[in-house]
This record gives structure tokens, C-alpha cells and sequence, in this order.
């Protein structure tokens, strides 16, 4: 648990849309929407945003600090021990390591790693976490109507998780808004949510981020190197490219350890195309590589980018010669798309508490026929 997140320095491009929205909590005659959306991609740095939000209007010191919670006040120390009286959450494990950005959620993941005995469970028992139900709405409510209590926030993270009942209880909530409270959801995939919890809500304008100030902040953050290895300015582009321009979630991509594997899986699927190795011994060597949840991202890239070369595009990877390696032999659209249905059913399988091992099996047998 850490919550530096609610008093980390603002994300650059960020800055024009926290002056306008403190602009409107510190002028008298101008109010903060009730209810306010955060969605988009993962990347993006929308829950490191409203987490700083939130710290700074339950500042008591907000004030005097306009570019955020001064740290210091009773209500930054209750944020910090994690028990404001006035900030409730849903789910439970989003506070807030896990719903800071997507640097925050590898955090959790590193914080809560499992056995290789437990591993198989851990996909159920997250989904089923992440899940928003009626009662933990219907929980809200005392909290929501108490009246003359000051400022009171509420944060539904991955608000697309909520079930269909508890969107409809948080309905009321929405179209009866009460004085002094705020409602933040975020989502990572705003096309789940309900028609008319979006129609009641105020969308934040964070997706849009000028490129320049992506690369410059990737660049800065990354810094020369990534993992021991020099990192170019065409190695930045190309991260961003892939990240669809996110700059949390290009920088997550430098630091996978799955990322700087690409060679190396082009060259097992050539091996094992060519029967120059067997799926069960590449099976066992990339069982001690790489989970086979990163497996999996590391064979979505490569076969996104083996697509584009099919349609007669450039490839994405300007740092692996993929089009050399298909110059010979090109799969066909159907396999590819045969193994890209595989890849999700795998993952599907998973959360069912299928072994690793069977699933790597099964992927390198289904590559040897790519």
C-alpha cells in the first residue's frame, strides 16, 4: 500500500485540464460537475489524475496549493494512513495502489504474487475482486445521504465492472445529486458501461495528448536505458506507436520482460515451422521464460504486426526484421486468425483453472502449424 499516488507531481499533459477544473472548485460561482467519468485506454494516467483530484478537494489547505494537496493537513494524514472519513471506494482493492496507473498496477501484481501452486486461481479470484455488486452500492448510500457533513467523495474504479443491478441502483444516485458529493468512475473500457450511467456523467478529457510531450516525457522517464540496454529516440517513437500513443503504457511496454523477447519468439516459431524443433521442448524452454499470460501479449504483437506485413504494410517493429522473415513463407489469413482465437480461448481457459503447462502445449503445437 503506498499513497504517493495522491501526491505525485502532475502528468504533463494534464496540466491544462487540472487548472480548469480547480479553476471552477476555487471560483464561487462556478461548481464541480457531480458525477465525472475517467475512461480510456490503460496508459493514459486517468486514475493517477483523479487520485491527485481527490486528495485536493478534500484538502484542507487546497487554497493556498493549487497544484495539489499540501501533504500536510488532517485530511492529506488520513489519506495517507487510509481512513479519510470522507472518501469511500469500490472495489475494496482499488485503494489506491491499484487503481493509480498502469505503473501501479504492476506494483500490485508484484506485491501479491502468488505460488505456482496458487497462480492457476489468481485470474478468477482478481476478476471476481474487481466486480462491483448491488450491495456495495446499495453500502453507499448511508454514506451519500448523511447530510452537513462537508465535502464526501465516492471512486468506482473499473466502473465497467459493476453488474447490471448495481449500475441500475447507482442510477438514483446519479440523477438525485446530492450537495457536497462527488462521484469519480473510472474505466478502462467506457464501452461497457451502460448507456445511461454514460448519459449522466461528465467525461474528463484525458485521451487527448500532444506527441511531442509524449515523447518527451518517455524519454525522460526511460531515461538512456532499459534493462542495461540503450534506448533510441526510434525505439521511443515505436514503443509509443505500439502503446497507441499511451506514454504510462509505452513505458510498461520497455519494462516487460516479455517485450525484449520478439527476436527470440521469431525465431522458435521458425524452428518450429521448419521441424527443427519440437513444440514440446520450446514449451518447456519458454515455460521458464515467461508466464503464459506474457506469452501470450509477446504472440498478440507478433501476430498483429505478421497481419500488417500480409496487407502490405510496414511493420510496426522497426527493430525486428519480420518482413525478411516472411519473405519465404507468409501464413495464411485464416491461420492467423485460427491462432488469434486460440489465443483468447487460452486465456478464457485459464481463469477455469487450466495448468500453464497444458496451455503452453497446446500454443507451441498450434505455432508449429502457423
Amino acid at each position: 500500500m503506498t499513497d504517493s499516488i495522491y501526491f505525485a507531481p502532475l502528468l504533463p499533459w494534464q496540466k491544462t485540464l487540472w487548472t480548469q477544473l480547480t479553476a471552477r472548485v476555487l471560483t464561487p460561482v462556478q461548481s464541480l460537475p457531480h458525477a465525472l467519468l475517467a475512461a480510456g485506454m490503460q496508459g493514459l494516467g486517468k486514475r493517477a489524475f483523479v487520485w491527485r483530484l481527490v486528495a485536493w478537494l478534500l484538502c484542507r489547505e487546497r487554497e493556498q496549493h493549487p497544484l495539489g494537496a499540501c501533504g500536510s493537513c488532517d485530511s492529506c494524514q488520513w489519506l495517507k494512513s487510509g481512513t479519510h472519513p470522507s472518501l469511500q471506494v469500490l472495489p475494496n482493492v482499488s485503494m489506491p495502489i491499484s487503481a493509480a496507473s498502469s505503473h501501479s498496477q504492476e506494483a500490485l501484481k508484484s506485491a501479491n504474487k502468488k505460488t505456482k501452486a496458487d497462480s492457476k486461481f489468481s485470474k478468477a479470484a482478481d476478476k471476481a475482486a474487481l466486480t462491483i455488486k448491488v450491495d456495495d452500492i446499495r453500502a453507499l448510500q448511508p454514506f451519500i445521504y448523511q447530510g452537513g457533513q462537508g465535502m464526501r467523495i465516492c471512486v468506482l474504479d473499473h466502473a465497467e465492472q459493476m453488474t447490471i443491478a448495481a449500475a441500475n441502483a447507482l442510477l438514483k444516485t446519479l440523477e438525485e445529486p446530492q450537495a457536497q458529493v462527488h462521484l469519480f468512475l473510472i474505466s478502462d473500457t467506457p464501452a461497457k458501461l451502460l448507456p445511461t450511467i454514460k448519459s449522466r456523467v461528465q467525461q474528463l478529457p484525458l485521451q487527448s495528448i500532444n506527441t511531442s510531450t509524449a515523447l518527451d516525457y518517455v524519454t525522460h522517464t526511460l531515461g538512456s536505458t532499459v534493462n542495461r540496454e540503450v534506448v533510441s529516440p526510434t525505439q521511443i517513437e515505436q514503443l509509443l506507436q505500439l502503446a497507441n500513443g499511451a506514454p504510462l503504457a509505452a513505458i510498461d511496454l520497455a519494462q516487460a520482460v516479455w517485450y525484449s523477447k520478439r527476436v527470440l519468439w521469431l525465431t522458435t516459431w521458425q524452428a518450429l515451422r521448419s521441424g527443427k524443433r519440437s513444440a514440446t521442448a520450446a514449451s518447456d524452454y519458454w515455460q521458464a521464460q515467461l508466464s503464459i499470460g506474457e506469452f501470450i501479449q509477446l504472440t498478440e504483437l507478433m501476430l498483429l504486426d505478421i497481419r500488417r506485413i500480409n496487407l502490405g504494410l510496414s511493420s510496426s517493429q522497426k527493430d525486428v526484421d519480420l518482413t525478411a522473415a516472411l519473405q519465404n513463407y507468409q501464413p495464411s489469413d485464416s491461420l492467423l486468425e485460427s491462432l488469434v482465437s486460440n489465443l483468447q480461448q487460452t486465456r478464457m481457459a485459464l481463469q477455469q483453472n487450466v495448468q500453464e503447462k497444458f496451455a503452453y502445449d497446446k500454443l507451441m503445437q498450434q505455432l508449429a502449424q502457423l
